[in-house]
């Protein structure tokens, strides 16, 4: 049966993304069982490890103790005393049970643990996380396992090493599933998402501190998903997204006191949804319900229509340009004009509205944001575009030191991961002038498992006394080479790049020759066009060797992933992703975090630095902007870059290339010797004596106008700032 207990301590409102369980708390029948039932209940239970006579007394001398010591606080039945006495908020009870009874006897509290044990493994009460953490009994837990389905426990250890999980994130699973059976009173099979997601709210609540963390969380649903027929995604991680909200829910997100202004702002939201994606959406509630009206209530309680006093509007705009950090600094707001721009089309869009749908009268009122007072944003296009090209000079030149570190980094790891992988343990080793030693993973093992879940590589570095996991390594360092050299050769977007699929890589005929050639396929991405790029020999060997790897390691085929895209809120079905890598037993896409963390670690082994001495920073978007400069300098034209890139504008193509002074030099000479090429011989005769008279003549005039003279310079000259007027009117003449 079920019963809700007067209070629940153990579930917290901490940020979940799914809701938690209500509290309601499963009891088994021995709830409203005497103590003498409950304890001859005992006997009839042969499955269980009683142990000896001994064991067997102590266990039903002790039960019979604590529940005599609960019968003594009010409740309907054992689960409800078991709260109220304060039991189920740590172990304290124990020692005062104990000074009760006055026992001077050294095995007294071991015949009450051994009791309550008992009683936990039979469903008296069933406890909180709280309690069994501060109890820290670890034979409980196995006891678990050995009494309650103890086959479906089997299975799970069987599937946990066929994943090849490390032992220790196995046996913190393991234990997160005894306790969820403990806690819920429910088998292994009987556990509900809802199960999961309390526990995850209590580790959240405690903090990261405890052991059985929400990492290990995720093992343990991917171990008991199938068994227990768990409704959701197959990731624990994902069933803690959000996906994508409704309008109201967005706007419901901000402390908006006044409903009628709410109602409108969702209105509006829903007016426009269909023509915005979902990122694009959010941005516009962040502006237009948290930095405009959010803040105005917030400053300025009471106010119910959006015709705002000059006064209000005023102090708004000034607020909205700085950022107010948590440390009680400002600094000045990026995207001021833009907040004023989505205000002010907020403003603009219901008095057109309103001349079609009486509905939006009431609210077509003149817009705080005045006109002029945006002007500035092309100023502000301009300056972020030259910024943007002074992040390509300064970046693009230093490229090729970039690649050189990737691609030596890449080979050094490998190298030493091979030769470290075929070393036994203890083993000493020279790679590239260092001395290393093989040492042993600090993982154990059973010996019914030992060679069914290979640990990573470890080895220690003798000359640095440093301790390397190699296979780590090895990994950081080829996926870091994978990335640079898919971006700086495409040019696509860092979404773009981990969407890339196996099916991406397609054939094109070419109609006149029918010469096959290797083309990439882009899926839909932030203009939601699809495109194809031609795939050059550089980038061929670097997608083949993706794939022969991830082959490698999945027995010969690509994996089978979904990603979820965090602009979106959505996931994507499984694909056979190109960049995914395996982390401990699941194989995962690469993050946007991720490829950040892999471009760092190359940065810091290249050691290169920017005119502030300060590291130098590579974004994957730097390396967009840097293709875009490099095909454009090296002579295709905009429009076809803008087709590689897939901008629809031609100007934004524009605005991504950066031209340096010696391409300029370089191709206006290339542009003057093509011109002279194809334009007369005859042209290019030598002047003659007249002709360059004439040129002599002009040019000297030509200086008269601009108030020079042929005179040496210093010299005193009546004409030094003749007019050029004067001179038309031929009132002077050439010195």
């Amino acid at each position: 049966m079920t019963r809700t207990p007067p209070f629940t301590s153990d579930v917290a409102d901490v940020g979940v993304a799914a809701t938690p369980s209500s509290g309601a708390t499963q009891v088994g029948p021995l709830d409203d069982w005497s103590i003498e039932q409950v304890v001859a209940s005992f006997s009839s239970l042969p499955t269980w490890p009683l142990g000896d006579q001994n064991a067997r007394r102590w266990r039903v001398e002790g039960a019979r103790r604590v529940l005599s010591w609960l019968a003594e606080h009010p409740g309907r039945g054992w689960q409800e005393r078991w709260v109220n006495s304060g039991a189920d908020a740590g172990v304290g009870w124990i020692d005062d049970v104990i000074a009760r009874e006055a026992s001077t006897d050294p095995k007294y509290r071991r015949v009450l643990t051994h009791g309550l044990t008992f009683m936990l493994l039979a469903r008296v009460v069933v406890p909180s996380y709280t309690f069994l953490t501060a109890y820290a009994a670890s034979h409980l837990l196995g006891y678990v396992r050995q009494t309650h389905r103890p086959d479906l426990f089997l299975q799970l250890e069987e599937r946990a090493v066929a994943l090849e999980a490390p032992m220790r994130r196995r046996t913190e699973a393991l234990s997160i599933l005894s306790k969820l059976v403990l806690h819920t009173g429910r088998d292994l099979d009987q556990l509900t998402a809802e199960d999961f997601l309390e526990f995850r709210a209590w580790v959240k609540q405690r903090g990261s501190k405890y052991i059985g963390g929400s990492h290990q969380a995720n093992l343990a649903w991917d171990l008991v998903r199938d068994i227990a027929g768990l409704d959701g995604p197959p990731s624990f991680r994902d069933t803690l997204r959000t996906g994508q909200r409704s309008n109201a829910e967005l706007v419901g997100s901000y402390p908006i006191r006044n409903s009628d202004i709410r109602e409108v702002l969702v209105r509006y939201l829903d007016q426009g949804r269909p023509q915005l994606d979902y990122s694009s959406l959010r941005r516009l509630v962040t502006d237009l319900v948290g930095n405009f009206w959010a803040d105005i209530e917030r400053h300025h309680p009471g106010i119910d229509t959006l015709r705002l006093p000059e006064d209000v509007a005023a102090a708004w705009k000034q607020r909205l340009r700085v950022i107010t950090t948590k440390d009680g600094t400002t600094r000045p707001r990026r995207g001021y004009l833009d907040v004023l721009a989505r205000v002010q089309s907020f403003y603009l869009d219901i008095q057109q509205w309103a001349l079609q749908d009486p509905s939006w009268v009431r609210w077509a009122v003149p817009s705080p944001i005045r006109r002029g007072e945006t002007d500035g944003m092309a100023k502000v296009a301009r300056q972020v575009s030259a910024e943007m090209h002074q992040r390509v000079r300064e970046r693009l030149p230093r490229l090729p030191a970039l690649v050189e570190t990737a691609e030596r980094q890449r080979a050094f790891h490998s190298g030493l991961l091979e030769l470290a992988g075929a070393a036994a343990v203890g083993e000493e080793f020279v790679y590239q002038e260092r001395r290393y030693r093989r040492v042993e993973e600090k993982a154990f093992i059973p010996h019914r498992y030992r060679g069914q879940a290979p640990p990573n590589v470890t080895v220690s570095d003798l000359d640095a006394r440093e301790r390397i996991d190699v296979t780590r390594r090895e990994n950081t360092a080829f996926w870091a080479w994978a990335s640079i050299e898919t971006l700086r050769h495409t040019g696509i977007r860092v979404e773009e790049m981990c969407e890339l699929t196996h099916l991406a890589l397609v054939s094109y005929q070419l109609p006149d020759t029918g010469e096959i050639v290797p083309m990439l396929q882009i899926v839909p991405s932030k203009s939601n066009e699809e495109r194809l790029l031609l795939v050059g020999p550089e980038l061929a060997s670097v997608l083949a060797t993706v794939i022969t790897r991830l082959r490698r390691q999945n027995g010969g085929t690509v994996p089978l992933t979904r990603r979820y895209d965090p602009h979106d809120r959505v996931l994507g079905p499984p694909l056979p992703h190109l960049y995914q890598r395996r982390r401990s037993w699941r194989w995962e896409t690469i993050s946007y975090s991720g490829l950040n963390r892999l471009l760092e670690a190359t940065l810091a082994e290249s050691g290169l630095h920017d005119a502030t001495g300060g590291p130098l920073i590579y974004t994957p978007h730097d390396f967009r902007r840097m293709f875009a400069t490099e095909a454009a300098t090296g002579g295709l034209p905009v429009h076809i870059v803008a087709r590689l890139l897939g901008h629809a504008n031609i100007n934004t193509t524009q605005a991504y290339m950066a031209i340096f002074d010696e391409d300029l030099v370089r191709n206006y000479r290339a542009f003057l010797d093509r011109r002279r090429a194809i334009r007369p011989e005859a042209e290019y005769r030598e002047p003659t004596e007249a002709e360059w008279r004439e040129f002599q003549q002009h040019f000297q005039a030509r200086k008269l106008e601009l108030g020079e003279c042929a005179r040496p310079y210093g010299t005193p000259c009546q004409h030094e700032f003749a007019c050029l007027t004067e001179m038309i009117l031929g009132d002077l003449t050439p010195c």
